[in-house]
């Protein structure tokens, strides 16, 4: 009875006046997504990945698929949900973290995270750090980092890079800036709206919101050399660019990019980047769609077992030195690449069917 107890208590749930308010609950695990799903310091550090490599190693990697398949249609109807979800991001952001909440209407970002709610957000440090895990950035983010500005999704998509709320806010992935004394004063005018409309709930909001200060150091100050650099068409293009730049000018910034690069799986960074550019001509569904097959050859690991080894390095060992197989860029053909994108041979596969949603206003479609 216990256990079942604790896999109800994953995600709490309470109405307030006219609002919902769910709440992750797995501090433990930084709120990682879990089959059955919060409080902490973490709003969600991500899926539970090790959960499904746990499955996998005991040759059940179907169980994996189907957890991703929950996951891509739950961040699918946020996207196309109707009625305006307001996100708090509490603490850490990170993959499926990102999946719950910026596919939502409204994101609101703070300089210090004081809340715990999911049907408010609060945004501390946002990232998607799937390359250095041998995996990339799926529940959606194809869509939502081809749509930021320039080539700005490319430089957070494949080096990981940690932004924070102001940064969120000046790219786009946040909607409003409010300062954390200003919160609960927030959630409880939000309680007291009496509608669905979206203008009123974000002039609500506009009225706790201000601009916020962009630290000298961010790497959002030099779009143009992001744009420079990360609108190269192939992976080994970015990096020496990267390089190049480096030659000329001693930003951090820079240096972290190319450490990051040049520590992610060559397999991920390649899958990533071909992810990111087609997402930027393809719907939310469609990019769903094409990441869960991406997922899941990702868990078959018949390319590649970087996934794995990411995690046992990251996660499970946390020796946090990978041995990538390729070890290299220059290793990962096209044609590797490819067989990421293409259906499974699997009997039990099935590419992830969408619910069918029909007569949606455009705010309903693209939050972005």
């Amino acid at each position: 009875m216990a256990s079942a107890q604790s896999q109800e208590d994953q995600v709490l749930e309470e109405e307030t006046s006219f609002v919902r308010i769910l709440t992750l609950n797995r501090p433990r695990q930084l709120n990682a997504l879990s089959a059955q799903m919060g409080k902490g310091r973490a709003f969600c550090a991500g899926g539970d990945v090790a959960a499904v490599v746990r499955g996998i190693n005991e040759g059940d990697w179907i169980s994996g698929a189907k957890f991703f398949s929950k996951e891509f249609i739950l961040n699918y109807l946020m996207a196309t949900y109707t009625k305006p979800q307001v996100s708090i991001l509490n603490g850490i952001v990170m993959g499926g973290g990102a999946g719950v909440s910026i596919h939502g209407r409204f994101r609101v970002a703070t300089e210090n995270s004081v809340c715990n709610t999911a049907l408010f957000l609060v945004i501390k440090v946002f990232a998607m750090p799937e390359t250095a895990l041998g995996l990339f950035p799926d529940i959606g983010a194809s869509y939502f980092l081809s749509r930021l500005p320039g080539f700005f999704g490319e430089y957070v998509g494949l080096t990981g890079a940690r932004l924070d709320g102001a940064e969120m806010r000046a790219c786009g992935l946040a909607t409003h800036f409010v300062p954390s004394s200003r919160l609960a004063l927030l959630e409880e005018a939000l309680y007291k709206v009496n509608s669905s409309d979206p203008a009123v709930i974000s002039a609500v909001i506009d009225k706790f919101s201000l601009e916020p200060y962009l630290k000298d150091h961010s790497a959002y100050h030099w779009m143009d050399v992001i744009d420079k650099c990360f609108s190269r068409r192939t992976v080994e293009e970015i990096l020496s660019a990267l390089e190049s730049e480096s030659t000329n000018r001693a930003d951090a910034w820079i240096s972290d990019a190319i450490q990051s690069l040049k520590k992610a799986s060559p397999t991920s960074l390649k899958i990533s980047l071909r992810s990111i550019r087609e997402g930027r001509l393809q719907g939310v569904g469609q990019c769903l769609i094409r990441e869960y097959r991406m997922v899941c050859h990702v868990m078959m690991g018949e390319v590649s077992k970087d996934f794995f080894e990411g995690c046992r390095a990251i996660l499970l060992d946390k020796d946090k030195n990978p041995k990538w197989k390729p070890s290299k860029l220059e290793l990962v053909n096209d044609n590797m690449v490819d067989q990421y994108f293409s259906k499974i041979n699997d009997d039990r596969w099935e590419d992830i069917k969408l619910p069918a949603r029909s007569n949606l206003p455009a705010t309903a479609i693209a939050k972005l």
